[in-house]
């Protein structure tokens, strides 16, 4: 994934937001955004889960054939879902396969304590593999829930052990979501690899957000995301405003009509 490892250290930084669906990729398809992301948070943002542990193989294939129908031009990268690379080599290797041949350019797989040798056989059977460090939302029950992680002393190390294991292993890039900035930091300096940063402050080789989220599309948001379009309430008011004119009888008007 040469064109995502050009950004390490680069006064350009790599922009990339979550994707779940043909509309918006033909919309994203037209910006500058560098990668898309068909994050497994669908579960949470398109189905309304609490969290992301019920997401199957088979609905990060439809949503990522979606996002590569509308949007051909970009880097597209599918997560693997939960479980799906603690099921052993082959299976993993499978499901890899799917989300490729459904139009991924690479998979991101969170964590690496336990599952190094699969990482490993995804890289060298020339499978583009992105890591995920920090707070893991597949882990969230494991980690005491959605919090920030690396705040004392043995989990800020362990971190960083991981980040180069995982750079050992040949991932081409790592997402480190909700830890400190100093530890995002460290990372950064010291990986040749670039660090995509979610919650992890500034100093990082890029960013990346769900994209319901920088609309303004949620309802609750997090600390370290930006409300870039306050789309929430245009929608609530176009809507309503389309209700009021059905009421009213002034839609359809004649010229929306067919004579």
């Amino acid at each position: 994934m040469k064109y995502v490892k050009n950004f390490k250290r680069n006064d350009k930084k790599l922009s990339m937001v979550t994707c779940y669906d043909y509309t918006f990729a033909k919309l994203i398809n037209q910006t500058e955004v560098d990668c898309i992301l068909v994050g497994d948070s669908l579960g949470m943002v398109v189905y309304g889960h609490e969290n992301t542990l019920s997401v199957t193989t088979e609905m990060m294939k439809l949503h990522t054939e979606a996002v590569k129908r509308g949007c051909p031009d970009k880097i597209i990268i599918s997560d693997m879902p939960f479980l799906s690379t603690r099921k052993g080599i082959p299976y993993a290797m499978e499901v890899a396969h799917q989300l490729m041949s459904a139009g991924s350019s690479g998979i991101k797989v969170e964590g690496v304590i336990g599952q190094e040798q699969v990482i490993s056989s995804l890289v060298q059977s020339g499978i583009p593999v992105m890591g995920h460090l920090g707070l893991t939302p597949q882990y969230y029950q494991s980690l005491g829930g959605f919090r920030v992680q690396g705040r004392d002393k043995k989990s800020f190390e362990e971190i960083i052990h991981q980040a180069l294991v995982l750079e050992d292993l040949g991932v081409f890039s790592i997402v480190l979501e909700c830890v400190p900035n100093s530890l995002a930091k460290q990372i950064q300096e010291k990986l040749s690899i670039p660090i995509i940063g979610i919650g992890a402050g500034v100093d990082v080789d890029g960013q990346v957000l769900v994209l319901h989220d920088l609309l303004g599309l949620s309802s609750d948001q997090f600390k370290f995301v930006r409300d870039f379009s306050s789309l929430n309430s245009k929608v609530i008011e176009g809507i309503n405003s389309y209700v009021k004119e059905v009421n009213q009888k002034s839609f359809p008007n004649l010229e929306e009509s067919f004579q």
